[in-house]
């Protein structure tokens, strides 16, 4: 499975809120980081990751464009639903995901965070 193959496979067990098949894709002690500040294990990611999809209904993904690196990917995706108070999530995102073998150790996730002002409502 190529990294752009990887990525994607990724990105949609996230959206099918499946942490079970995220969990398969990663090393189990991948790191994880957004914005560079907040340093997130796989444990802490996959509780963040369900959380936001069951506080946020119709999570998806859109505008998505995956590209190879040396060693991963690249994914820019706008990440869209409705919060609980019907406020609709429009955030564009960057990831880097490191890959060894076939295991993403490594996300670096990059978004605007007035942005996900809505998100963080959300999750409150």
């Amino acid at each position: 499975m190529g990294a752009v193959d990887i990525a994607r496979a990724l990105f949609g067990a996230f959206e099918a809120s499946d942490m079970a098949k995220v969990r398969s894709f990663c090393r189990d002690d991948l790191v994880a980081w957004q914005n560079n500040q907040h340093r997130m294990s796989l444990d802490t990611l996959v509780k963040f990751s369900s959380l936001v999809t069951d506080r946020v209904t119709s999570f998806r993904y859109e505008d998505v464009i995956c590209v190879p690196t040396e060693n991963g990917f690249v994914e820019e995706h706008r990440v869209r639903g409705t919060t609980p108070n019907g406020t609709e999530l429009d955030l564009a995102i960057c990831i880097v995901g490191v890959i060894e073998g076939e295991e993403i150790i490594e996300l670096r996730e990059y978004f605007d965070t007035a942005s996900a002002a809505a998100l963080a409502d959300a999750l409150r």
